[in-house]
C-alpha cells in the first residue's frame, strides 16, 4: 500500500541519483531532508539541507536530530565501516532504509548472465591481486550487510545495471553524444545488434521511491529489461539528436581486444563479456519498476548537454573516451586488416 506522505532522509541528494530522488519526492509532496557535505553540486528547492560528513560521529549525531523519518535512502555509501555507523545511528529514527548498491556485487559480473539468485561477493577481507573494479564490488557488497544488519527486516537494496541520463557525472554517454556530434568517422564496438541494459536514472529513482513508499524489502536488480535497447540504438539514437553526419565504424570485439582498446573507458559502456549485459530483472519489474525508451533518456541527455550547465569535473569522467589520435590509428588499422 503506497503511503500518501512521508517523512524522508536522503544521504546524498545534490548530483544524478540522489538529486533527481530529490526532486521527484519533493513534487510527490513528501517531506525530504538531504544530508551531505554541500561539494557537488545545489541543493534542490524545497528539501531540508543539511551539512555533514557521514564519517564523522559528531555530524550523525546532529543529524539524527532532525528525525525521525519514515525513510532513508542511501544514495552515497561506499565503505562498510561507514555505512555501518550511519545505519546503525539511523536504526533509531528510520523505519526503513533504502541502499542504492550496484550489480558490480554479484560475482559473476561481467562474466556471466545474472539474476536476483546469483552469488554476491564476499563483503569483507581483500583478496590478493583484486582490481578496482572488484574492489568497488566487495565493498558495496560489505555496505550491504551493514544495511542489513542495522535494518533487520526493514531494508532494501536496489542493484541498478549502468545509470545514465541528464546529469551523468561519469560522461560516458555524454562522450559519445559529443564524439557523434563532432562527425567523420567513428570508432563503434562490436556489432550494432549487441543488447545493452542502461537505465535512466529518473526510472532508478522513480523505482527507489516506489520500494520507500510502500516499503518493498528484499534486493532488486535494476536495469532496462534485456532485449530492449542494442548498442547500435544508442549510437543511432546519439545520431539524430545531434544531428551529426557521422559514420559509425563497427570494428569486431576481437580486433579491438588485440589492439588494446581499454573495455569501458576508452569506448564507454563496451565491454566484450558475455554477462554485462545480461541482468534479469523480474523481481524488480514486478515490483513495479518501469523503464523509459533508451532514444528519450539520449535526448534528454543531449538537451541538458546543450543547456550550458553539464559539470563533468569529476574523477570518474577525466579518463572517459578514446582520444582521436588513438581512434584514427585503431580505424586505420582495421581498414588494412579488412584489405
Amino acid at each position: 500500500m503506497r503511503i500518501g506522505f512521508m517523512r524522508m532522509l536522503i544521504l546524498g541528494g545534490t548530483w544524478f541519483l540522489g538529486r533527481a530522488l530529490a526532486e521527484l519526492a519533493v513534487g510527490r509532496g513528501h517531506e525530504v531532508t538531504t544530508f551531505n557535505r554541500g561539494r557537488s553540486g545545489g541543493d534542490v528547492a524545497g528539501v531540508v539541507a543539511v551539512r555533514g560528513d557521514r564519517g564523522r560521529w559528531a555530524d550523525l549525531v546532529r543529524l539524527v536530530r532532525g528525525g525521525p523519518w519514515d525513510a532513508v535512502v542511501d544514495t552515497s555509501g561506499m565503505v562498510p565501516g561507514v555505512v555501518r555507523a550511519s545505519a546503525s545511528v539511523l536504526s533509531r529514527v528510520a523505519e526503513f532504509y533504502v541502499y542504492v548498491s550496484t550489480v558490480n556485487v554479484y560475482r559473476g559480473w561481467p562474466t556471466d548472465p545474472l539474476d536476483d539468485g546469483s552469488e554476491v561477493r564476499a563483503g569483507g577481507g581483500r583478496p590478493l591481486g583484486e582490481n578496482a573494479a572488484d574492489r568497488y564490488g566487495r565493498e558495496k557488497a560489505g555496505c550491504e550487510v551493514a544495511v542489513g544488519t542495522a535494518f533487520p527486516g526493514r531494508s532494501a537494496v536496489l542493484r541498478p545495471s549502468v545509470m545514465i541520463g541528464p546529469r551523468e557525472y561519469a560522461g560516458r554517454v555524454p562522450w559519445w553524444l559529443r564524439r557523434v556530434a563532432g562527425g567523420g568517422r567513428v570508432l563503434a564496438p562490436g556489432v550494432p545488434g549487441w543488447g545493452i541494459q542502461p537505465v535512466d536514472v529518473r526510472d532508478v529513482a522513480e523505482f527507489a521511491l516506489k520500494v520507500a513508499e510502500r516499503r518493498l524489502g528484499g534486493s532488486f536488480n535494476v536495469a532496462a529489461p534485456i532485449g530492449s535497447a542494442t548498442f547500435g540504438d544508442l549510437l543511432e539514437a546519439c545520431r539524430r539528436v545531434t544531428g551529426g553526419s557521422a559514420a559509425l565504424e563497427w570494428v569486431a570485439d576481437e580486433f579491438l581486444v588485440r589492439h588494446g582498446v581499454r573495455e569501458w573507458v576508452e569506448l564507454p559502456l563496451w565491454r566484450p563479456h558475455a554477462g554485462t549485459w545480461r541482468l534479469e530483472t523480474a523481481r524488480a519489474r514486478a515490483a513495479g519498476l518501469r523503464c523509459r525508451p533508451l532514444f528519450e533518456t539520449v535526448c534528454d541527455t543531449w538537451e541538458w548537454l546543450c543547456a550550458g550547465d553539464a559539470d563533468l569535473d569529476h574523477e570518474a569522467a577525466a579518463d572517459v573516451g578514446i582520444t582521436p589520435t588513438r581512434e584514427a590509428a585503431v580505424l586505420a588499422a582495421w581498414d588494412v586488416c579488412r584489405e
